[in-house]
């Protein structure tokens, strides 16, 4: 069909752009299972349609909280890489020690964001006494005792004070690692707190069927076939077939090769988010 919503059809569907049942596509179906996957694997981690921004709420354990504060010397939640180096002519062992302040995030997860801040802490004291429920308490719960410009006001000064002195908690994620580390006093963190992480998770076709209808993908995975067809004929140059047909595997790979280069182009200029500009 003209609008696949499914892996098969979407193979169908490629196999008839390229002359199918006409011309026989010589492709096995092993190696058109692998070229489905890359198509898709690419398709997640460059398109913008291919990830969805989600919240992923993850319950803290006591087994975190002693891997985070796991000290140097310690044999719980450290990792010890022993590297060698030559200097003046003898051999010197550096020891390097690293604490595993991590907690393991699903494979579908390929980029993080932030996690929100979650201790509570605010710009003077919490409860009752703090500024923002006294501000509420006393001013802006009678509307005429306060304009909006300086509730306003007020309310980004209380930001910025909580920016300078509790700022957001450092980083690190790797999507091949399935790993990420916060940099932070994990003594600070009781079980059962919630930490709540900004990240982007691939849009899994089996869930999202209209994936495999994608006006990308389908001229991407296309092409990929192309590409292996030519690349299976090109030893086959030069064999003339019954009635004089001359196969030329090599001309069908160089189209597939400009094809695939084309469309690349078009994935960065139309459909890849742009890298935030770095400054400093």
């Amino acid at each position: 069909m003209a609008q696949p919503a499914t892996r098969q059809e979407l193979i169908d569907y490629c196999k008839r752009k390229l002359g199918y049942p006409v011309l026989e596509i010589n492709v096995a179906d092993e190696q058109i299972e692998d070229l489905v996957d890359d198509a898709v694997q690419y398709f997640q981690e460059r398109h913008f349609d291919g990830v969805m921004q989600m919240y992923l709420k993850y319950q803290v354990t006591q087994e975190d909280i002693n891997r985070g504060r796991a000290e140097t010397g310690t044999s719980s939640g450290i990792t010890t890489t022993t590297a060698t180096s030559t200097i003046v002519g003898s051999a010197t062992t550096f020891s390097f020690k690293e604490n595993s302040n991590y907690i393991q995030v699903p494979p579908s997860v390929i980029g993080v964001n932030k996690i929100f801040k979650f201790d509570g802490v605010n710009t003077v004291s919490q409860g009752m006494f703090n500024v923002q429920y006294q501000l509420m308490l006393n001013d802006v719960y009678y509307f005429n005792t306060i304009e909006l410009l300086t509730y306003t006001m007020v309310k980004r000064y209380l930001e910025d004070i909580s920016f300078l002195l509790n700022p957001e908690k450092m980083i690190r994620f790797n999507k091949r690692q399935d790993r990420l580390y916060i940099d932070m006093d994990w003594a600070s963190l009781k079980v059962g707190d919630y930490l709540i992480i900004d990240c982007y998770r691939v849009l899994d076709p089996e869930d999202a069927p209209r994936v495999w209808n994608d006006s990308f993908l389908k001229p991407y995975l296309t092409s990929l076939i192309k590409k292996q067809w030519g690349q299976n004929l090109i030893k086959f140059r030069g064999v003339k077939l019954p009635g004089g047909v001359e196969l030329n595997g090599r001309e069908i790979y160089e189209d597939a090769i400009n094809e695939l280069e084309d469309i690349k182009k078009r994935m960065m200029i139309e459909f890849e988010l742009p890298p935030l500009d770095m400054i400093g």
